[in-house]
């Protein structure tokens, strides 16, 4: 697959993320995907396989009442690599937050393979999810 259609994919992720569409995002996904989050909070780590990203999801639309939505800024694709900037948004507790993102996808016969996700203060994002 091309990178134009690696950044399709990734578009249709982001759709299937906000509508909350887990059997699409679970489908664009490889079995043995690798999806890594930084910081030191309770969602932080290394997810390893769909069903353990679909459950990382979950657990974000679970803590915020079905508030988190990413807004997808922008797609860059490359040749080993494809970029998601976002934005994200949820409220918890009496709280809102919104953090700006950068996502890396590695993409393999159209599938998400591996992705890194990198959002402006780590700190905040625990203290908000914790």
């Amino acid at each position: 697959m091309g990178m134009q259609e690696d950044a399709a994919v990734v578009r249709r992720g982001y759709e299937a993320f906000n509508s909350g569409d887990m059997e699409t995002l679970k489908g664009l996904f490889a079995p043995d995907a690798v999806y890594r989050v930084g910081g030191s909070g309770g969602l932080a780590g290394v997810k390893q396989g769909s069903d353990e990203i679909l459950a990382y999801f979950g657990e974000l639309f679970s803590r915020s009442g079905g508030t988190t939505k990413v807004e997808l800024q922008d797609v860059i694709p490359g040749e080993r690599h494809t970029v998601g900037l976002q934005t994200a948004q949820a409220q918890r507790n009496g709280q809102s937050m919104e953090q700006h993102g950068v996502l890396v996808f590695t993409l393999t016969d159209g599938k998400v393979t591996e992705v890194n996700e990198f959002i402006e203060d780590t700190a905040k994002a625990s203290d908000f999810w914790s």
